[in-house]
């Protein structure tokens, strides 16, 4: 397709941040007596905004968390990207081809960390002010609602918009507001990248590429 313009995911498509957030949940939530694995993360929250995760994380704990949680989960979180944080493989060398063509961040993530992170890769750049949060928002991924923000942010018509999960949450989004969609196994945190690329077939995207190179445009 020829889209006129390119809607990214951003944990997991342009940050490879996944590994180090579904560990430090992990750790975060076993902190507090919930004895949670990674891989248990990884299934059950990756792709949602914090509104949906507190709720899932409150329907398993029996309870409400702890007032101080986020603010404890956060600074446990710095200290690990800290130790090391990049962006996705080939995710800066596609963005400096795109040349003009329109592009945002549709991302479940705070705008403060997307902020950060974009300056500490050198990327923030290429978005400008089309970075949207659904953090905060009563209706994260899988509803539609950040996709259709990200468009009409753009001025265009979703349909005319491609964008870019690697969650088949995320996924299920993007398709619900009309968009065409890669999924994306580009990712750390994707070890199976043929069995995750089956999930996220099943769900209904367009195209699945497990790294950039495979992300094909018409220009």
């Amino acid at each position: 397709m020829t889209p006129a313009a390119i809607i990214f995911d951003f944990d997991g498509v342009i940050a490879d941040s996944e590994v180090r957030a579904n560990r430090t949940l992990a750790e975060s939530l076993t902190a507090i007596g919930l004895p949670t694995t990674y891989e248990e993360c990884l299934r059950d929250y990756c792709g949602h905004n914090w509104q949906e995760t507190e709720r899932r994380i409150v329907a398993r704990f029996g309870r409400p968390l702890p007032a101080d949680f986020r603010e404890q989960h956060r600074a446990r979180a710095q200290i690990r990207f800290a130790e090391g944080f990049a962006p996705v493989p080939g995710a800066p060398a596609f963005l400096d081809t795109l040349g003009d063509r329109p592009r945002a961040i549709a991302s479940s993530s705070s705008p403060a960390y997307i902020a950060a992170s974009l300056d500490r890769f050198g990327l923030a750049h290429h978005f400008g002010r089309h970075v949207y949060s659904a953090d905060g928002w009563e209706r994260g991924k899988p509803h539609p609602d950040i996709y259709l923000a990200a468009a009409k942010g753009l001025g265009l018509d979703p349909a005319a918009c491609l964008a870019i999960e690697d969650s088949p949450i995320g996924a299920r989004a993007a398709l619900a507001a009309g968009m065409t969609v890669i999924g994306f196994c580009g990712a750390g945190h994707i070890l199976d990248r043929v069995a995750h690329g089956a999930k996220l077939r099943e769900v209904g995207v367009h195209q699945v590429a497990h790294s950039y190179d495979e992300v094909l445009l018409h220009r």
